[in-house]
Order: structure tokens, then sequence, then C-alpha cells
């Protein structure tokens, strides 16, 4: 062996890289780094400061969500968790609101199926195969044979504040509600206890604007559609 190769190779390491400086930051620099997402699963839109705001619908224990508002966002929510790998199941009385989705999703792989009202069978469920059920079966949806379990999400749409609205968003761990009357807006903020801030805004909101509540937090979220999305859907709308 030449004393080249002897001083240019090393044991099972293969030769010597050239020389360049280290890829580091200092400690105080690493606030810079940080990536503004608050959780994995579905980014359902940006929040007040622009930041994505991300919705975890894909769970080890049962999770209700009750949304008071429009189709689109439903449709818009089903999409992206779709695209996160979850199963959708749509229970509706109004297949044909459906079907250009359920068709135009997944690339040719089945992965919204859909359903007449009480008509949804069992999922199966799993870590590797969630479930989303969005029962979009108008303003008194009759209780669904198939329920929030593990790894199997329900999401209750409601076109407006329905009799039985308190009841679904008192059980939800997550409720969204868009743009509502202004009576509407009061008997929300009643049973969400709301400031009285955030149910006046209720009334007021645009398209695609959705505030989202649990039991601890509150916030105010913009859906804005990709251009496939749009594409597929039209734009932003509170009614159909």
């Amino acid at each position: 062996m030449s004393s080249v190769t002897s001083s240019r190779s090393r044991l099972g390491f293969g030769l010597i890289g050239p020389r360049r400086g280290r890829h580091t930051v200092s400690f105080d620099e690493l606030a810079t780094l940080a990536v503004p997402v608050g959780d994995d699963g579905t980014v359902i839109g940006v929040d007040a400061e622009g930041r994505p705001a991300v919705l975890g619908v894909n769970r080890p224990t049962p999770y209700e969500i009750t949304l008071i508002g429009g189709l689109w966002t439903a449709q818009v929510l089903a999409l992206r968790a779709a695209a996160t790998g979850a199963r959708i199941a749509v229970e509706t009385g109004r297949s044909q609101a459906w079907t250009a989705l359920a068709q135009a999703a997944g690339g040719g792989q089945p992965c919204i199926s859909l359903h007449d009202v009480g008509r949804v069978p069992p999922q199966g469920a799993s870590a590797g195969s969630p479930v989303v059920v969005v029962r979009d079966c108008g303003m008194r949806p009759p209780r669904g044979r198939v329920v929030a379990g593990p790894w199997q999400s329900v999401v209750t749409l409601l076109p407006y504040l329905s009799p039985v609205a308190p009841r679904l968003m008192e059980k939800s761990a997550l409720v969204g509600v868009q743009r509502v009357s202004p009576d509407e807006a009061a008997q929300i903020g009643r049973i969400m206890n709301l400031p009285a801030a955030e149910t006046q805004a209720l009334s007021t909101l645009a398209d695609g604007v959705t505030l989202w509540c649990t039991d601890r937090d509150r916030q105010f979220v913009m859906t804005q559609a990709t251009d496939a999305e749009s594409g597929l859907l039209g734009s932003a709308r509170r009614m159909d």
C-alpha cells in the first residue's frame, strides 16, 4: 500500500472527505428554528397570527367533534383527514353533495365511503387504519349506530343550532362554530361559557372562519382552501 493511500484512508470509514466548518447554532438561536405547529394531525387553517392550526383527529381514545357550520368546512376537514391516512365514512342524507368528493379523494383509492343515514357498518378502526365518521344528517341527527372509539373519531355537522345541539356540544371534546344568528350566538355563548366579545363575534364571522372550542381553550381559525380543494369544492362558504 502506498504512503498516499495509507494517509488518506481509515479502516471501515472510507476516504476522509474535505474539511468544512460545522453547522452549529448557539443555544439562544435554537428558538428561531421552531416550527409553528402545535400538534400532530390535520392542518385545518391558520390562527389570528397566521400560524398553522392543527386538529389531531386520529387518537387512541374516543373523540367526538360537533361542527355548527357549513358543508364546505366539513368537506375540507374530511379531505385533509383522508390525506393523513384516515379512512372517512360519511353518513348523509344528501349523498349527491358528497359524490364528487368521494370520487376525487385518494387518487383512485376508496378512502371516502358514503352511507345512508343509520346504515354505517362497523369500520374496524385501528392504529394502522384510523377512521373518521362524518355525520351529515341534518338538524336532528339520530343516534348513530357507529360511535366514537379507539382510533375512530366522529364529526357531527349541524347547519344551525338545533334542539339536539346542546346535548351534542356538551358531550363533544371539541366544538366548532361558524357564523350564526345573534340569538344562536347568545345561546352558544351560554352553553360554551364564552366571553362576551367572542359570543358577539359569532354572528359576524367571515366565510371559512370557525371558532374551535374545548373545555380549556378557544381559537378562531381561518380555513383557506388549496387550489385543488377550490377546484373541487369551490370557495369557502357558510351556506349551502
